[in-house]
């Protein structure tokens, strides 16, 4: 419990000091002039959810994009139960 929550607690710092990174440029136009913007994805929100749901320890959060959607891959390493050893569990999760 103590982990989850430290681990939490890491995620919301990293989340607070992250800058939300915003770009246009001038090469991005629509056909009528209209500046397209690009952004980031930020999957901290959805791997404080996996985290939250599984548990686990949060080893890894990575945006992807799959057929046109951006998804946040998340790994968290969930323990085991008794004596097992911990898992390594990967959860897809769609922006």
């Amino acid at each position: 419990m103590i982990t989850n929550a430290l681990t939490i607690g890491l995620v919301a710092a990293q989340t607070a000091t992250m800058t939300p990174v915003a770009t246009v440029s001038q090469d991005l136009r629509a056909p009528d002039g209209t500046a397209i913007v690009e952004v980031a994805a930020d999957c901290s929100g959805a791997a404080t959810r996996v985290v939250g749901q599984t548990g686990g320890q949060l080893l890894s959060a990575s945006a992807q994009s799959s057929g046109g959607q951006t998804i946040c891959v998340i790994t968290v390493l969930v323990p085991g139960n008794g004596n097992d050893r911990p898992k390594k569990v990967t959860v897809s999760v769609p922006q």
